[in-house]
């Protein structure tokens, strides 16, 4: 497994996870979100490879000086195998070396499921990011 940095020629691949992963509703959501971040700062966008297929990807973004784990979505034949946690810790990083205030996990109805992959790394309730003022890359 390779974690990196999204490369444009990434981008038809990342999106065929996500919307083969995330619901139907979740994905335009997401995608719209994805573009935003994308024009901003493409470094706060990680993909995990396996074999050099796109197995995992993960949408951070920072707003306010905060670091926001937006979306988190790993193909279901790689799950289970720590791509999850590398993707997390490879965005930690980035977040760390941008010196954001505090980091958070933006938790949204579509994101409940995977919270507890979050608290597998060290976050707690605490840390999730529960608001009705969305997001930047969210609300445009």
């Amino acid at each position: 497994m390779q974690v990196r940095s999204f490369q444009l020629s990434d981008y038809k691949s990342v999106t065929k996870l996500l919307e083969t992963v995330l619901s139907a509703e979740c994905y335009e959501l997401t995608m719209e979100a994805f573009a935003r971040q994308l024009s901003w700062d493409s470094e706060m966008v990680i993909v995990a490879s396996v074999n050099n297929e796109i197995a995992g990807v993960i949408i951070g973004t920072i707003d306010k000086n905060n670091g926001y784990y937006y979306r988190i979505a790993v193909h279901k034949d790689h799950r289970h195998q720590g791509i999850g946690k590398a993707l997390i810790n490879g965005m930690r990083q980035r977040f760390e070396n941008r010196n954001v205030k505090k980091i958070m996990i933006a938790a949204d109805e579509h994101n409940e499921p995977v919270l507890s992959l979050y608290e597998s790394v060290g976050f707690a309730a605490s840390d999730f990011f529960r608001s009705f003022q969305k997001l930047s890359i969210v609300a445009g």
